[in-house]
């Protein structure tokens, strides 16, 4: 006689998620049966996310500009709304660009412009050690490099005025608003990754800074903001000597802020 079929009830599973105040709870509870092979796999899965677990910890990856991108417990988990990021960024970078993804997390970000443009080349940085192994799962099949330490400090020497598109999805929620955050952000999440200091933007303020050292003649400098921020952003980068262009998207609920370091014309 063969074993009986683990056949979990999606319905139960909804119901028991829902309760918890799961939002989405008939798409998580679809994933966790997938995840799970034997009922007490989604026995604790289920536990764990009712907890508050966040689902991508427990599903070992989450979905991002159409790829599923490797997240490990204690990295940043990528949001929907910086896909507008990628957006932009993928407007801007053509094959053969240096490209750099700062602030890289789990490196969602680089590697969906890798695939959304395809021959550039490729570099990643975060100060977060578990970050960095991530996002060399993910960005290391598309051929780009991660490296370990504080912003600029973790990028080789080499690319100093050769970068053409630079990305930053920097930490920006105001010291005094993270314990306003989910549970599932502050508990979980690295508070390195989401403490931007007493205004959110110290982070931006040091990016933005040094991004004319980095930034190639015409190279462009791409960070996500909030709404309320996007002015005092825009200011940083003009106070850097690069232009400032504020951009939002309804459908992302995003907004970034896009700079550009100046041309060298010579006569």
């Amino acid at each position: 006689m063969s074993a009986p079929t683990f056949r979990p009830s999606h319905s139960a599973v909804a119901a028991r998620l829902r309760a918890a105040g799961c939002v989405f709870a008939e798409d998580e509870a679809r994933l966790l049966i997938a995840a799970a092979h034997a009922p007490g796999d989604l026995d604790r899965l289920v536990d764990q996310r009712v907890s508050g677990l966040p689902l991508e910890y427990l599903l070992g990856w989450a979905e991002f500009c159409g790829q599923q991108i490797a997240v490990d417990p204690g990295v940043f988990v990528p949001r929907r709304r910086t896909e507008y990021l990628v957006q932009e960024a993928s407007r801007l970078a053509r094959p053969g660009a240096v490209v750099v993804d700062l602030c890289c997390g789990s490196g969602a970000v680089g590697a969906a412009l890798a695939a959304a443009v395809g021959g550039i080349e490729l570099h990643a940085a975060d100060v977060e050690p578990a970050a960095v192994r991530c996002a060399r799962r993910n960005i290391g099949p598309a051929g780009g490099h991660v490296h370990e330490g504080d912003l600029y400090s973790a990028l080789p020497d080499a690319l100093r005025a050769r970068i053409d598109v630079l990305v930053a999805n920097a930490p920006y929620v105001p010291t005094g608003a993270i314990g306003m955050m989910p549970p599932e952000a502050r508990v979980h999440e690295p508070r390195v990754a989401l403490d931007g200091g007493a205004d959110g933007l110290d982070v931006q303020r040091r990016i933005a800074e040094e991004a004319p050292l980095w930034l190639a003649p015409g190279g462009q400098l791409l960070i996500e903001t909030s709404v309320r921020q996007a002015p005092t952003t825009a200011a940083l980068f003009r106070g850097a000597g690069l232009s400032a262009r504020v951009v939002h998207s309804e459908e992302f609920d995003a907004t970034v802020v896009l700079g550009k370091r100046q041309e060298i014309h010579r006569g």
